[in-house]
């Protein structure tokens, strides 16, 4: 395993084990999910380099297009968490109330 391969898996499982492990704010949790994403842009752009391909060139930017709308969906909704239960704890929100 090449020290670049190591560098992007050990940041995508410490982002995933962030978000396994560390669930306490909402906002903490949208970080986690940022930072997974932002490992795999990083690794679909250089393996997209290393191998020379042309036709995976649009893959990073496709991910990095679905990544900003998933961050603005999770901001929205952080937002309005905060607006309706005061809070971005997770331990408050509960799925059986509205």
């Amino acid at each position: 395993m090449t020290p670049t391969h190591f560098t992007f898996s050990s940041a995508f499982l410490l982002g995933l084990m962030g978000l396994a492990f560390h669930r306490t704010h909402l906002l903490s949790a949208l970080l986690c999910l940022e930072g997974m994403m932002l490992s795999l842009f990083l690794a679909l752009s250089l393996w997209a380099l290393q191998l020379d391909a042309t036709g995976y060139t649009s893959t990073p930017l496709l991910l990095l297009a679905f990544s900003a709308c998933e961050a603005s969906a999770g901001l929205a909704l952080l937002v309005a968490t905060a607006r309706t239960h005061g809070t971005d704890h997770l331990q408050s929100l509960s799925l059986l109330q509205c």
